[in-house]
């Protein structure tokens, strides 16, 4: 344990060293990724929020779903998808950051670990925008911000070691085996329905429950849940807080170690 909180420490001073780098690549991947389109970057904005608004025309206005713990439909959705969009888009976008950018891991002097981290950025930029959207919801439906919002910068921070820790994995083998973008996608989507996003996890029988808390998405999706509706605090389940960080933090360090054995290859795959 002692080994992977180290490497957990060492990781985020080469962040801090490299944030002037991170930053300006991020601004530069958001700027590429829309360039072109006539809406440029708005239709990071709208794609997600057109989502959101069929989802609440289908289950609220269209089936009618009764409000969940006496929450509106929409506002109990929005809590659990909207983690799900930046884990999502994270995660697949991370994946490809190293083939995307290829021309960077000839340079012997570019520490290409941070290429990954930049593509997290980049969904972070965009997920702080609609955490803001999740507010003013709230507000609409006459919910006033509290103190228990505050975690949500906690939730958010525990989201992206965990992500990152599979895109140093992924972002690796996908040089050597391209399939493993596919295989990433498949996997998302199969992690989109066995997370509770779309329904409630009580409904899921008692002697279950322990298997599908094993997913450590169901910690973050939850977690903001708890944040914004159900005002509980992440340390209140210690026991489930501490399984989330033994298995981030061993995600994260198997990331690090994968990475750190598969870079000398980059740039003869490439």
């Amino acid at each position: 344990m002692m080994g992977y909180i180290k490497q957990f420490y060492n990781f985020l001073r080469a962040i801090l060293a490299s944030r002037r780098l991170i930053l300006e690549l991020t601004k530069r991947d958001i700027q590429a990724r829309y360039l072109g389109s006539y809406l440029g970057m708005v239709w990071a904005f709208l794609q997600p929020t057109v989502t959101i608004l069929i989802f609440w025309f289908v289950f609220e206005v269209g089936f009618k779903s009764m409000p969940v713990d006496n929450f509106p439909f929409i506002l109990w959705l929005m809590s659990g998808i909207l983690p799900w969009f930046f884990i999502s888009d994270s995660i697949s976008n991370a994946t490809n950051s190293i083939i995307d950018n290829a021309y960077l891991v000839k340079k012997v002097s570019f520490r290409v670990s941070i290429l990954p981290v930049t593509k997290i950025m980049s969904a972070l930029y965009i997920h702080m925008f609609f955490i803001c959207f999740l507010f003013i919801m709230f507000f609409i439906y006459g919910f006033i911000p509290n103190i228990y919002n505050l975690q949500v910068i906690y939730y958010l921070f525990a989201t992206i070691v965990l992500v990152l820790g599979i895109s140093w994995t992924t972002a690796s083998l996908v040089i050597f085996l391209r399939d493993i973008g596919q295989l990433v996608a498949m996997l998302l989507q199969f992690g989109f329905w066995i997370t509770p996003i779309f329904w409630a996890a009580k409904i899921v029988p008692i002697q279950y429950q322990t298997y599908l808390k094993l997913n450590p998405f169901y910690y973050i999706v939850e977690g903001y849940r708890n944040t914004f509706i159900y005002h509980k605090w992440f340390w209140e389940d210690i026991y489930l807080t501490g399984y989330f960080w033994i298995v981030t933090l061993l995600i994260f360090s198997i990331g690090a170690i994968v990475f750190r054995k598969t870079r000398p290859h980059f740039a003869d795959v490439i």
